[in-house]
């Protein structure tokens, strides 16, 4: 690694990330660096790490860079890759744009859970084309202590369990993940989310996200959660040819979540970069001592 690495911090809807713009992908960042840096007391602190770098320089991404120039490299505060992160992608595009490498207006951003359209609207927002929620079959339980809900199945990219309680305060601490069941119906772990209504077509939710614990925002897992609940209203775009819309309130802000009739999910929030900085090399290799 070279002495000083460039970072920034950014968040949205306060699911916060460390920002690594490495164009040419020449910073090796290991789950040990990742986790370093994520660190809240020890480290910068974050929900996980965002790496900027061109599609056609990442091994993952290059079959992508024809249709986005940039790859969104996203890895989980403990480390672990991850296929997608909503509030991540609209974090990533801010920053494209606040280096001046995009402007406002469309743009394409690869992910390991595909090509994201981004719109950077003038006012601020975001938009992101989330593509199309898949609902496997199978019952899902998911349990907190001694009580225990149905939790719809949901893969937005990364699999989610959307469960409707009485009450937040019934998901608990969520320091440790929620119990599921069946185990085969998330080999790989899962999102899990704790939802109560606030009025029509209006929902509230905690979550606990995937090698990450609770985090004030998922924007994946307010997509989950609004296709879940529209199903459960009874509302399925494909069937009535009319897009349906929920309003997502998060611990860390709101999110707007919109689906159409060919399926495709649109999500609109804010982006915000806070700081830009530098991280000591020598500082981070000493970390993994």
């Amino acid at each position: 690694m070279s002495t000083r690495i460039a970072f920034l911090k950014g968040h949205g809807t306060e699911n916060d990330f460390v920002i690594v713009p490495d164009p040419e992908n020449a910073v090796d960042l290991s789950p040990a660096h990742v986790a370093a840096l994520c660190d809240r007391r020890a480290g910068i602190g974050g929900d996980g790490v965002l790496h900027v770098v061109r599609s056609a320089a990442h091994p993952e991404a290059g079959h992508m860079a024809a249709e986005a120039e940039w790859f969104m490299d996203y890895r989980n505060g403990d480390g672990s890759v991850a296929e997608m992160c909503g509030n991540g992608v609209r974090v990533f595009a801010r920053y494209l744009q606040y280096a001046g490498l995009v402007t406002d207006g469309d743009l394409a951003v690869a992910t390991r859970g595909g090509v994201k359209r981004v719109h950077l609207a003038k006012d601020g927002d975001v938009t992101v084309g989330m593509g199309r929620a898949r609902l496997p079959e199978g019952d899902v339980t998911v349990s907190v202590g001694e009580r225990s809900w149905p939790a719809r199945n949901v893969s937005m990219g990364n699999p989610h369990a959307v469960a409707f309680v009485d009450d937040l305060a019934h998901a608990g601490a969520l320091l440790s993940p929620p119990p599921f069941s069946p185990a085969a119906a998330y080999p790989d772990g899962v999102n899990v989310e704790f939802v109560v209504d606030r009025g029509p077509r209006h929902v509230a939710l905690r979550v606990h996200e995937r090698g990450s614990g609770e985090t004030r925002s998922c924007g994946t897992g307010a997509c989950a959660v609004a296709v879940a609940a529209a199903r459960r209203d009874g509302a399925d775009p494909a069937a009535t040819g009319t897009p349906v819309t929920y309003t997502v309130d998060l611990p860390g802000g709101r999110l707007v979540i919109t689906e159409r009739p060919d399926g495709e999910i649109e999500m609109t929030g804010p982006a915000v970069i806070v700081a830009t900085g530098e991280i000591d090399a020598e500082w981070l290799e000493t970390a993994l001592r």
